[in-house]
């Protein structure tokens, strides 16, 4: 087997504990090449602390730039311990601001830095993804942002919140944020994934009434196309009233897809539905046994590693060194 042949996956992820500080960067590993189970590394705890705005950081991004250099994006968000404004002013004027780690090797990382990605009339950017520019050598970083009128300096007006894009070769320099997605409602969390010559989009609706689209999938013929279309509505819906937080997965060896689904509510943590045609958008749940996620392991995304790189974290994850 080639070194560099794919093999294992890191998912970076935040951990839900109201009576702790959890809202740091934590570290699992698949345990093998299955990215149904999941080892926390460092004994579970957080391997990356912000120390910068609100002190804490969600819904991480992770990705492999062009020049083998890793990055993480997350939000700048502490709900617990934090200022304890609320879920209504955190929307109207929170951090509008990223926070970047960067590293070589995955174990050792230099940050934490913060990048201000939305423009004055967003009241916050949250739950950034990352993916190759299709118009570009470099990506396409997206996020969720409510935007308000320009005269609306204060945001007191009503808004809902769009999915932002900006391109960027470094993750230093970032160009000014344009929209991407405006379905007229509360769209957040979106992830993307392209296959069989389509781009798949998958969201969350905000809105918890009977008419919410829930998590959903649109279809399109390109990232930034207008022909998308929905093809599914309330995902999961039948199986937990509150999920959030898409990452889409395929199967390292059966023509298979996995959407991981993250519960909020009165239960936390990730579930696994699968399907052999993400075409169709028929999703049916993994069963229990076959997986292995701890509890409370919250939004996050999933690194395909290589052998040499899923060892050495193996390894380091398995050290006492807090990395706080």
């Amino acid at each position: 087997m080639s070194s560099d042949e794919p093999y294992g996956y890191l998912l970076a992820h935040f951990r839900e504990d109201p009576a702790g500080f959890a809202e740091r960067i934590h570290f699992s590993l698949s345990t093998g090449d299955s990215p149904l189970r999941w080892t926390p590394l460092w004994g579970g705890r957080p391997r990356l602390t912000s120390n910068l705005g609100t002190t804490g950081v969600r819904d991480p991004a992770i990705v492999r730039g062009r020049d083998g250099r890793f990055h993480i994006l997350a939000t700048d968000l502490r709900v617990f311990g934090g200022d304890d404004r609320g879920w209504d002013e955190w929307r109207r004027h929170g951090s509008r601001s990223m926070i970047i780690w960067d590293s070589k090797d995955l174990v050792d990382w230099t940050g934490p830095r913060a990048v201000e990605v939305a423009p004055a009339e967003a009241g916050m950017a949250w739950a950034p993804e990352v993916i190759d520019d299709p118009h570009g050598d470099g990506f396409v970083v997206f996020w969720s942002s409510t935007l308000y009128e320009p005269l609306d300096v204060e945001h007191v007006g009503e808004s809902y919140s769009r999915i932002l894009y900006s391109r960027t070769r470094d993750f230093e320099t970032f160009t000014p944020a344009q929209v991407m997605i405006d379905a007229g409602r509360d769209i957040i969390d979106t992830a993307i994934v392209s296959a069989d010559g389509l781009v798949h989009r998958f969201s969350k609706d905000e809105d918890r009434g009977d008419a919410s689209w829930g998590i959903h999938h649109e279809i399109g013929s390109s990232l930034f196309a207008d022909d998308f279309r929905v093809v599914r509505r309330r995902i999961a819906a039948e199986l937990h009233r509150d999920v959030e937080a898409p990452i889409l997965v395929r199967d390292p060896v059966l023509p298979r897809w996995y959407l991981m689904l993250d519960r909020y509510g009165s239960e936390h943590g990730y579930f696994v539905l699968q399907t052999d045609d993400l075409a169709s958008s028929e999703w049916a749940p993994v069963a229990a046994d076959e997986v292995e996620i701890p509890d409370a392991t919250k939004h996050g995304t999933v690194l395909r590693l290589t052998r040499p790189e899923w060892l050495r974290l193996r390894a380091a994850g398995a050290t006492e060194d807090r990395g706080e």
